[in-house]
């Protein structure tokens, strides 16, 4: 018989993934749990986030919209996404159709970097993916110091002061030369 590590921190993982599996089913659904229409769901595009040396991409996939439906908009460091796919209908007289790509609104938000420059940031749209590249926000460089070794700084000559024991107070000496 083999014995296996047990680790917690692996375990509060798994449990997380789940819990943010159930909260994320249970809310995309509007609709009531016997309904499982397909076409009923709420559409949330796919989205890739890729960083690169100099930029983040990211890329949608907006299957059917045309550069006008689609709104980008960034404010306070949140890129924000959003726009409509309008449903497809048709009236069919005989037979059994079925729909199963979702349309309407969607929106999607991701927060950035601080400093992000909003006027660096490019978007491309081609064959239903849309492109954004946002530039990275230069980095604070470290500030380097200069250690000398050798010779310490040298000191000051100092000013001495006598007490005057009338006045109470202290006045200068005299330096003698």
């Amino acid at each position: 018989m083999a014995l296996i590590r047990w680790e917690p921190v692996a375990e509060l993982g798994t449990i997380q993934n789940e819990m943010n599996r159930l909260f994320n089913n249970l809310f995309d659904q509007p609709n009531p749990p016997g309904r499982n229409s397909a076409a009923d769901r709420r559409w949330i595009p796919a989205m890739d986030l890729v960083e690169t040396g100099d930029h983040y991409v990211l890329r949608a996939d907006l299957p059917g919209l045309s550069d006008e439906d689609i709104n980008i908009q960034l404010e306070d460091n949140v890129l924000t996404i959003s726009g409509e796919r309008k449903p497809e209908r048709e009236t069919q007289q005989e037979g059994y159709y079925r729909l199963e790509r979702a349309s309407g609104g969607f929106s999607r938000s991701l927060t950035l970097p601080e400093g992000v420059d909003p006027d660096g940031v490019q978007a491309h749209f081609d064959r239903g993916v849309l492109e954004i590249r946002v530039p990275k926000p230069e980095q604070k460089k470290p500030r380097h110091v200069q250690i000398s070794l050798g010779n310490a700084p040298k000191q000051q000559d100092t000013i001495e002061t006598a007490a005057n024991p009338d006045t109470n107070s202290r006045e200068p000496a005299m330096a003698a030369p």
